[in-house]
């Protein structure tokens, strides 16, 4: 068994965190081999706050991707961006153009502004710094990167979570992912212990109410070594939905902006993608139960 259990165990990826820890928001970046990562994602929930996703669909023309951002900080966070396409540019890397190499990073957001300052956002210089930050080290879980200002059981006061991070091995097969909670409803184990909110549904139907219809989302990205097409990764970008509602009650609301993520480097074995469903399913749920160790 590897020593890292995180998502950079990985062959090809590496990534970092950058933390506001007063304004109590951060940003993630998760960075790919140089020559890219093929990638697709899946969007449930009516509001998802992303710059570049369109790209990921199977039948648009970029083939991969150079990096992933997660960020808070809302829409605002999406400022990020800007500083791993710089870090990335310095580096030479990109899809190649007849002027430059442009790289290419899809971006999500969770919405943290209840939680600290709300001015505190992560800017340029924060995705520059946690690009530049992303190594193969095991990835810290917790209150850090976007995980930050993440919190649960918002029908009720919020209570904290942050980003977990996982990975599942079979047969030589691995599979890693990392996710940031930050839903309207409850965080719970895969065997049904409540770990972060109020665990009342009859509290969440009466609490149900407009105002509650901003501010959540669990974003997932799973990163595979498996050699996968992006019509492969919506395959199982969908299927990563499912593993959200093992541990998230109620979870995929009309008020959650949720959106999952696959990211293959290509560089190890193939599997049937049943199995790899099964494996990123279950990278989801721990990730999500990681999140909550502190």
């Amino acid at each position: 068994m590897s020593e890292n259990q995180t998502i950079t165990a990985i062959r090809g990826i590496r990534a970092g965190h950058w933390t506001d820890p007063t304004g109590k928001t951060g940003c993630t970046v998760i960075l790919g081999p140089d020559e890219g990562m093929t990638a697709s994602a899946c969007f449930v929930g009516a509001a998802p706050g992303t710059r570049e996703s369109i790209l990921l669909d199977p039948g648009k023309s970029v083939p991969k991707i150079n990096a992933l951002l997660l960020t808070g900080g809302s829409a605002f966070g999406l400022a990020a961006a800007d500083g791993v396409l710089r870090f990335l540019e310095e580096k030479g890397i990109g899809h190649p153009t007849p002027e430059a190499r442009v790289p290419i990073v899809p971006a999500a957001v969770i919405y943290d502004l209840l939680v600290g300052d709300p001015k505190a956002r992560p800017s340029a210089e924060s995705g520059y710094e946690a690009a530049k930050a992303a190594s193969d080290a095991p990835l810290p879980s917790g209150l850090v990167g976007i995980g930050t200002g993440a919190t649960a059981g918002k029908y009720g006061n919020p209570v904290p979570t942050g980003i977990g991070t996982s990975l599942v091995e079979f047969e030589g097969v691995r599979v890693g992912a990392a996710a940031v909670v930050n839903p309207v409803g409850d965080i719970y184990s895969q065997d049904g212990k409540l770990l972060a909110g109020h665990g009342s549904l009859e509290a969440f139907l009466k609490a149900s109410k407009p105002e509650m219809s901003s501010g959540n989302t669990v974003l997932s990205a799973v990163a595979f070594e498996a050699p996968l097409s992006k019509a492969e990764c919506r395959l199982l970008a969908d299927a990563i939905q499912a593993a959200v509602a093992r541990c998230v009650r109620p979870s995929h609301t009309p008020w959650d902006g949720d959106a999952a993520y696959v990211l293959s480097t290509g560089l190890g074995p193939g599997a049937p993608l049943p199995a790899l469903a099964a494996l990123a399913q279950e990278a989801v749920a721990r990730a999500i139960e990681n999140a909550m160790v502190r």
